[in-house]
Order: structure tokens, then C-alpha cells, then sequence
């Protein structure tokens, strides 16, 4: 594990996304909230908020975190829902892994709530978007030509 003690902490922020891919009908039934086991997203939501809480337990290497504010938030496609965690702090190392986890969490509860609706949901494109503070300072994804198209 890194030391960072002899860091000072600074406002830190990460940025990650991620797409369920499904059926329509399936992404019809998660907007106008019909999937049997209930509100998808509100329960995907809690699920990546406690993720990136948890981050530091999932994860051997990864220091823990006092994490100030998540964020969990979805947009529904035609084929997919859309998931984006934004993770804050004012620590001593960043909270990339915590964005990830929640982005990636949220989307497999997704998964966990419309699998009996559609067993041939995807999951893809995880990545952080977004990362600032810290000794590196902002980093921000440029989309690649081929990726411009789905985003």
C-alpha cells in the first residue's frame, strides 16, 4: 500500500460511467418502473452510494477513503441505461477507485434487478470520465472517433 501520509490533503473529485446494455423493452420497463423486484434505479443508486463507501474493503490495495459526497445518476437509452458515479473528498489520495466501484456496483444491481426480464443485459464501457486534485492534478477522457458515435 502507498504511503501518503506525508501528503497534504487537497479537494479531490472522480468521475466514472458505464452502460448496461438490454432489450428496449427492458429499458421500457425500468422508465416507467415496472420490473418486478421494483424501482431499479433507486435501488442501483443506494447500492453505488454504499459501494464507494466501501471501497477500501473490496479492494487490498486501495487506502481508505473518508468519503464527502457521492453520486449516483442514470440515463435511460433506447438499449441501455447509462450509469455515472461522481465521487468527492478532501483527503490525502484520490477517490478514482470509489467512482469506479460505485458506477460498477449500480450497473450490477441494475443487472441483478431486470435479469429476470432480460438474461442477455451487457455490461461495458466502464471508465473514469473525470479526475481532479491531487499531485497529477485534472485529467479528463477524450473520446477516441469510434466512441463519439455511442456517447
Amino acid at each position: 500500500m502507498a504511503d501518503v501520509s506525508p501528503r497534504e490533503p487537497t479537494h479531490r473529485r472522480a468521475l466514472a460511467r458505464c452502460r448496461v446494455w438490454m432489450q428496449p423493452e427492458t429499458t421500457t420497463k425500468v422508465a416507467n418502473n415496472a420490473i418486478t423486484k421494483g424501482d431499479v434505479l433507486a435501488a442501483a443508486r443506494i447500492a453505488g452510494i454504499q459501494a464507494a463507501k466501501r471501497t477500501a474493503d473490496m479492494i487490498p490495495m486501495c487506502q481508505p477513503v473518508l468519503v464527502g459526497a457521492v453520486s449516483v445518476n442514470f440515463s435511460i437509452g433506447d438499449d441501455h441505461v447509462e450509469v455515472e458515479a461522481q465521487v468527492e473528498t478532501v483527503d490525502r489520495t484520490g477517490v478514482e477507485m470509489e467512482a469506479l466501484m460505485a458506477c460498477t456496483v449500480a450497473a450490477l444491481t441494475v443487472y441483478d434487478m431486470c435479469k429476470s426480464a432480460d438474461r442477455s443485459m451487457t455490461i461495458a464501457d466502464v471508465a473514469l470520465w473525470e479526475k481532479s486534485g491531487g499531485r497529477s492534478g485534472p485529467w479528463r477522457r477524450t473520446l477516441l472517433p469510434e466512441e463519439s458515435r455511442t456517447r
